[in-house]
């Protein structure tokens, strides 16, 4: 099973060994075959909408900084309660996180 992981900004300071800390996650998730593919956000994006046959496109789709997604990661686990533990490891190696899990249909 497929689970998009992303992560949003509190505000808050975060870990002071963060990098360090999530090359180490990153290769040890790679390497067991977990981790497909990772990244950052921009803090800023385009909506594009639908409505009544009318396309609009906007900047900065979020209603406030903390809906934006700072980072992500997509990953193929056995199971919910697999990648629920993934995430908590995440959440608290960054500190002051939060993070939203959502299976990915393929």
């Amino acid at each position: 099973m497929r689970y998009l992981m992303m992560s949003h900004p509190t505000g808050e300071p975060t870990n002071p060994n963060l990098e360090a800390e999530m090359g180490a996650w990153i290769e040890e998730l790679t390497a067991a075959g977990v981790l497909l593919s990772a990244g950052g956000m921009a803090p800023t994006g385009i909506e594009v909408s639908e409505s009544d046959g009318e396309v609009t496109v906007t900047d900065g789709p979020f209603a406030e900084a903390k809906e934006s997604v700072a980072g992500f990661a997509l990953v193929e686990v056995r199971s919910e309660e697999e990648v629920v533990e993934i995430a908590r490891r995440f959440v608290k190696m960054v500190g002051n996180s939060r993070s939203v899990i959502q299976r990915v249909f393929t």
